[in-house]
């Protein structure tokens, strides 16, 4: 009987255990480690950070669902990872031994990379939703007395989806609540141009966003490296493709969203060579460490190169299917492993996301996520918006219910009139 340990538990790690247990059965033993004793929804917190959602909707107590299917929960973070003597040491003193472990613990949120930055300064997140509840907090200030709004990435951020996806969403309240003509917004990035995305483009996003950004009456900044943030003010060099700084801006705010730098998780990033200088675990082809071949990584944690130099430093994004795809090949492998076998599975590192712009949406098909590409794909319209709420459904339902199924393959495919990705 083999003991498969999973750190994390979000959108990687919960389906992970899933298909895990459906994989193997019963005669080996699976345990998910997570330093929060729920399940976040975390595409869902853009709507919690304006009152659209509450906590109670998008979060579940995990120990009550993996029980049902008879997987095991901690709840505790991981101090340690001794991935010589295959152990982990919990913060309670204790420690947990395993044949195999599944590092899907998402990213560390590095706002000290930006002085000033976070919630704990003077910047909200939507990240996580403990986060996006306080940024919910400050929205409510700038509805009771209207001000100027930024939103944006810092450098080194490698998500820019939910950044564009908030700056629509707040237009959207705002809107809706015919207040926007009180609140100038700008929007301050490190991507060279719009809709660059951390992808070098994809299909019409670089002409598309510009002309939402435009039509919403949304100013942008990019190229735009924060250097500092202050109460009410944000410090941005920006820089031309040489990396030179041409204009500094001093952007006032009353309220800023800014999406930080990712890096890997202490505990993960202090094992030996097995991460990157920035804490991301490095993986072959099957998600396998090539230091440690009873290690598999999946997620935004893994170690994934910038898809191009850009002046100010970006990083590349993990999307909804591609952390699917590398669940499953995982999955596949580990029992390829215990059966005596070579790892055969490899995922499919496509890109496919849907972003809500609050009464419409976008969304993008990159295949593969690297250029050149066989399709780069970029469409708008009121489907996505109505996807991206079913699907926030179908994902928890899928929590509760302990299935296996891929949902991408199941759902978002079919609605966007593709069956399948090779």
């Amino acid at each position: 009987m083999s003991h498969i340990v999973i750190l994390g538990a979000g959108t990687g790690g919960v389906p992970a255990a899933y298909e895990m247990k459906a994989r193997l059965g019963n005669q080996h033993d699976i345990t998910v480690i997570n330093e929060n004793d729920y399940f976040q929804f975390v595409p869902s917190n853009p709507w919690v950070a304006v009152g659209w959602r509450e906590r109670k909707t998008i979060t579940l107590p995990l120990e009550k669902y993996l029980k049902k299917k008879k997987i095991n929960f901690i709840a505790q973070r991981v101090d340690k990872i001794d991935a010589a003597s295959n152990k982990l040491e919990l913060a309670n003193g204790e420690s947990v031994n395993y044949d195999y472990l599944v590092i899907a613990t998402g990213p560390k949120l590095s706002f000290d990379e930006v002085e000033g930055a976070g919630p704990d300064a003077f910047t909200s997140s939507i990240c996580v939703t403990d986060h996006a509840e306080k940024t919910w907090e400050q929205y409510q200030k700038i509805l009771k007395n209207p001000g100027p709004i930024v939103i944006g990435a810092m450098p080194l951020a490698s998500c820019f989806g939910p950044a564009y996806e908030f700056a629509f969403i707040v237009d959207a309240d705002l809107r809706r609540r015919k207040m926007r003509d009180k609140v100038p917004m700008t929007f301050v990035t490190s991507e060279p141009y719009i809709g660059h995305l951390g992808l070098g483009g994809v299909g019409d996003s670089k002409s598309m966003l510009e002309s939402e950004l435009r039509n919403h009456h949304i100013k942008w900044i990019t190229n735009a490296k924060t250097t500092k943030v202050e109460d009410g003010k944000l410090f941005v060099d920006e820089v031309n493709n040489n990396a030179e700084i041409i204009k500094q801006h001093e952007v006032n705010f009353d309220f800023a969203m800014m999406l930080p730098a990712f890096k890997g998780v202490d505990a993960v990033a202090a094992v030996p060579d097995l991460c990157n200088p920035r804490g991301f675990v490095m993986v072959d082809e099957f998600q396998r460490s090539p230091t440690y071949k009873n290690i598999f990584s999946a997620g935004v944690c893994i170690a994934i190169p910038p898809v191009e130099a850009t002046p100010v430093p970006t990083g590349t994004p993990k999307t909804g299917y591609m952390i699917e795809s590398m669940v499953t090949a995982i999955v596949h492998n580990i029992a390829d492993d215990i059966n005596g076998n070579a790892p055969s599975t490899k995922a499919t590192w496509n890109a496919i996301c849907l972003a809500d712009m609050g009464d419409t949406g976008a969304a993008f098909v990159a295949i593969p996520q690297i250029p050149p590409r066989n399709v780069a794909w970029f469409k708008k319209g009121k489907w996505v918006h109505l996807a991206k709420i079913a699907f926030e459904k179908y994902f928890i339902r899928k929590v509760k219910k302990g299935t296996s199924e891929p949902l991408y393959e199941k759902y978002i495919l079919k609605l966007m009139g593709i069956e399948k990705l090779k």
